[in-house]
């Protein structure tokens, strides 16, 4: 399990190479749910999401010679993204490995960044590809199964508590679990009485599934949200989930669109469908634990555009 000292020193190392972002009321968002709303704004990080902070992390721990022997990592769009760009600015070789369903703007900017793209049928086949690039020299730097990347994690909830210290509930979106992981350990940690919730997309529930099984499972991965899908959580990510979060909750993919406009008319802020899931489970807590609330929202990331917004409003049948 992760400590608060191991998510301290992930703070020290990526400190001067990832953005502290803001973390702030909505009173729209108050206004829409009905109770005080803090947003962390994750979307604001370098590379528009949260995974700046892991793949720093992970980077500044290597060796010398693991960092010229290059690294590699799998992806569905976030974690790509952030590892070419930070592997960049640190002067190291990246391989990323995404499927050919992850979004079109991701293979561009880690192909702009400089990282060497491979694309794979699926996310199975893109994990399969792994080891034997590893194989190669490339030192892994997976997007959730280790505990250094959860550490840098792990320093959105350090900034989280200290920065909103009137919370009673945290929502934090899961692929693999390892932003959860990190949140919930620095939280309970700095302040235990916080519950934190997860929320995945159906099609994409890889903790949940794994919290009712006992343990890690493969899945079937059929939401829309791609950012969210990983095939099966780790045994390392499932321990923290099972005992530092209150529940998963699962929302639709829909209502995960929905909520994507909503933070754009109510919070002004443009999220990708991974934080806009956020919403409709922070109904679901408040259904849970009534109206006392004060909710932190974890805004992962805003790496989607326009005309994928559109196309999803459409096919929902949303206004």
């Amino acid at each position: 399990m992760i400590g608060i000292a191991d998510i301290e020193a992930a703070a020290r190392l990526v400190e001067g190479h990832v953005v502290r972002t803001p973390t702030v009321p909505s009173p729209g968002l108050s206004e829409l749910l009905g109770v005080p709303v803090t947003a962390k704004l994750e979307l604001l990080q370098r590379t528009g999401s949260f995974k700046a902070r892991g793949a720093a992390a992970k980077l500044l721990s290597l060796s010398e010679a693991e960092r010229a022997a290059g690294v590699v990592a799998v992806s569905g769009g976030n974690h790509g993204i952030a590892l070419a760009v930070m592997a960049a600015a640190l002067d190291v070789k990246a391989t990323v490995v995404m499927p050919r369903t992850a979004p079109a703007r991701s293979i561009r900017l880690a192909e702009a960044a400089g990282a060497s793209v491979r694309l794979t049928d699926g996310m199975d086949s893109a994990f399969e590809l792994v080891p034997r690039l590893q194989d190669e020299g490339l030192t892994l730097v997976h997007p959730f199964d280790d505990p250094v990347v959860i550490a840098g994690q792990g320093t959105v909830g350090l900034e989280l508590a200290e920065d909103a210290d009137d919370l009673t509930d945290v929502i934090v979106s899961i692929g693999g679990g390892g932003l959860i992981a990190g949140v919930a350990a620095a939280l309970r940690a700095r302040r235990p009485g916080v519950r934190v919730w997860g929320v995945e997309t159906a099609g994409a529930q890889a903790m949940s599934e794994a919290l009712a099984a006992g343990g890690p499972l493969p899945v079937a991965v059929s939401s829309i949200v791609t950012t969210l899908s990983a095939p099966s959580v780790s045994r390392l990510t499932y321990d923290h989930a099972a005992a530092l979060v209150e529940e998963v909750l699962v929302v639709p993919d829909r209502e995960a669109v929905r909520g994507s406009l909503e933070f754009a008319e109510h919070a002004k802020v443009w999220t990708e469908p991974a934080a806009g899931c956020l919403l409709p489970a922070a109904r679901q807590v408040l259904d849970r634990v009534g109206g006392g609330a004060r909710i932190g929202l974890v805004v992962c990331g805003g790496n989607v555009t326009h005309q994928e917004i559109a196309g999803w409003t459409e096919r929902f049948g949303l206004d």
